[in-house]
C-alpha cells in the first residue's frame, strides 16, 4: 500500500519548491506529480495532425515521493504516514503523530 495516493494534499519538504502545498495529480512508482509544483518549461514542435501548436509550454514535472509529506489539516503541517492493519486484514493509513486515520 502506498503512503501517498492520487488526490491527497501534500507539502513539499525539499528542493526549490520547499514549503509549497498542492494536490497529487498522478503517482508513478516512486515519483509523484503535484499541481503547481516543480513547473518546467517544455519547448514543443507544432504537430498539425494532432492540432497541437508549437511553443514553450509550462507543466508540472515529477518529484520524488520522499520529498513530499501528507498534509494534516488538524495540525496544519505535513506529517509522516504509517499503515495500520485492521483485524479483518484491511490496511488503513494513519498519521504517525496522532494515530488518526487519513481517510476519515
Amino acid at each position: 500500500m502506498n503512503r501517498i495516493k492520487k488526490g491527497d494534499q501534500v507539502v513539499v519538504t525539499a528542493g526549490k519548491d520547499k514549503g509549497k502545498k498542492g494536490d497529487v495529480v498522478r503517482v508513478a512508482g516512486d515519483k509523484v506529480v503535484v499541481s503547481n509544483v516543480n513547473i518546467i518549461k517544455r519547448h514543443t514542435k507544432p504537430n498539425p495532425q494532432a492540432g497541437q501548436p508549437g511553443g514553450v509550454i509550462e507543466r508540472e514535472a515529477p518529484i520524488h515521493i520522499s520529498n513530499v509529506m501528507l498534509f494534516n489539516p488538524a495540525s496544519g503541517k505535513g506529517e509522516r504516514v504509517g499503515i495500520k492493519v485492521l483485524e479483518d486484514g484491511r490496511k488503513l493509513r494513519v498519521f504517525r503523530s496522532s494515530g488518526e486515520a487519513v481517510d476519515a
